[in-house]
């Protein structure tokens, strides 16, 4: 006797301190393992989790999107109370739903929001959830390279050397600094993003903060498509994945 399968998307928040990433590795604990181990002693049966895309060693995320098929005869209200019984204390299912059979959580995914944290004071209790910079940073300078990179770029010197895509063309569909007394916060969207690209956007923007290079240098860095003209990546603590929009 078969079941009839239905699609679902999860909506998942975790704190990726201790995992090797969101991708299954051998190396150590990724979210993906811990959801599909989950889902595997709640239903009985091997199931297959899709997400969105991958964070790296140390990355979180507080809007992480993945997709699976399920029986038809699923509550998914219990299965969503279920996961998060079973479930390791870094992560949580914020909720399921049930989408259209077509839907694929990386491939239909119109625009990925990112949030990259810094502190530039000492705290213990943020140390997880930012990157702490000792030096003062100068905010209209930042904002102004973030102006930079908005619309559609080729971003090769701000991705890893050996990523595996088709291209390096990006939309940036939004880029900007705010500031508090104590922080600074990087929010940006865009269509897709490249392994590694939203920290050293980070990292060389921070050096523009910091009178190293200018921000017009943006401009050269990009159009070299060369990553040993950007400068150093940001640390991941800081990075969130915060929303992914269909």
């Amino acid at each position: 006797m078969t079941h009839s399968l239905h699609t679902v998307k999860l909506t998942i928040e975790y704190d990726g301190t201790d995992f090797v990433g969101w991708q299954i590795q051998e190396n150590g604990r990724s979210v993906q393992a811990e959801i599909e181990r989950a889902l595997d002693q709640i239903l009985r049966e091997r199931h297959s989790v899709v997400g969105s895309g991958r964070t790296d060693a140390g990355v979180h995320a507080r809007g992480q999107v993945a997709h699976c098929r399920v029986s038809a005869a699923v509550d998914l209200r219990e299965l969503n109370h279920s996961l998060n019984s079973v479930l390791p204390d870094d992560i949580a299912i914020t909720s399921i739903d049930e989408v259209p059979e077509t839907f694929h959580a990386r491939y239909s995914a119109i625009e990925r929001r990112y949030k990259y944290f810094i502190s530039t004071r000492r705290s213990p209790l943020l140390r997880r959830y930012d990157w702490w910079v000792k030096y003062s940073l100068d905010f209209d300078l930042m904002n102004r390279a973030s102006e930079i990179i908005r619309g559609e770029h080729d971003f090769t010197s701000f991705c890893r050397t050996k990523s595996e895509v088709n291209h390096h063309r990006c939309t940036i569909t939004d880029a900007g600094w705010t500031k508090d007394e104590n922080s600074y916060v990087f929010d940006i969207a865009a269509d897709r993003f490249l392994h590694g690209m939203v920290r050293t956007l980070v990292g060389t923007m921070v050096d523009v903060g910091r009178g190293f290079i200018s921000s017009d240098e943006i401009l050269r860095i990009l159009d070299e498509r060369d990553r040993r003209a950007a400068r150093m990546a940001a640390p991941p603590q800081g990075l969130f994945l915060w929303e992914v929009k269909y």
